[in-house]
């Protein structure tokens, strides 16, 4: 049986350019999710969070598997982004950044998946923060993004552009949280070669 592997079934939604916005309507998803607030590169939370999210995800694949013999490739870690004040991720103010982490789950996976999943994970990794792990269904719609390749600080020009130029050129305003997966795993690729795609929910202004 083939594994199901959503960065290749669903090229629209995890293979965009790097030239420029592209407009995609993104499906209701499942994801295992986890929230939090800080910055991502010294709170201990953050790591916590995305330690219990893959703990969670592959014994959720486990669990689907032992039910049905499907089986998936673990998705890209993604998070949502967001704050009162939106120009705080322009400026790169890490410290006012509220985020949920998440992990996409496939189809087939049922509740009854997760939930076994997740019971099997606390008892091997008791230590982990799997109690914190939910799962959520996110419909973004219609979204914009833009595949960013190099570090995530230099992710502010782009966002600026999104926000400043692209997003009133098409009489577009915010409909959701600013959304990034991360296609690269950044303790194995040079900063300069991250691949992250870069997505915001819109609405036509009113």
């Amino acid at each position: 049986m083939t594994k199901i592997d959503l960065k290749k079934d669903r090229k629209d939604l995890y293979q965009p350019g790097s030239k420029d916005f592209t407009e995609v309507d993104v499906p209701a998803m499942t994801y295992l999710a986890i929230d939090g607030h800080g910055d991502p590169n010294t709170s201990p939370d953050y790591t916590a969070a995305v330690g219990a999210l893959y703990a969670g995800a592959y014994a959720i694949k486990f669990a689907l598997k032992a039910r049905s013999g499907e089986d998936f490739v673990v998705g890209p870690l993604e998070g949502l982004w967001s704050s009162a004040d939106p120009s705080v991720f322009v400026e790169r103010k890490k410290d006012d950044w509220d985020w949920t982490m998440m992990i996409p789950l496939p189809d087939p996976v049922t509740r009854d998946d997760i939930a076994d999943g997740l019971a099997n994970a606390s008892r091997k990794k008791p230590d982990l923060a799997i109690a914190g792990l939910i799962a959520i269904e996110l419909h973004e719609g219609r979204s914009l993004q833009i595949l960013h390749i190099g570090p995530y600080d230099s992710e502010a020009a782009t966002l600026a552009r999104l926000h400043d130029e692209v997003m009133p050129a098409r009489g577009l305003t915010w409909n959701g949280r600013h959304h990034e997966i991360y296609l690269s795993d950044p303790r194995r690729v040079a900063p300069e070669k991250m691949r992250t795609v870069l997505r915001q929910p819109v609405k036509p202004v009113s």
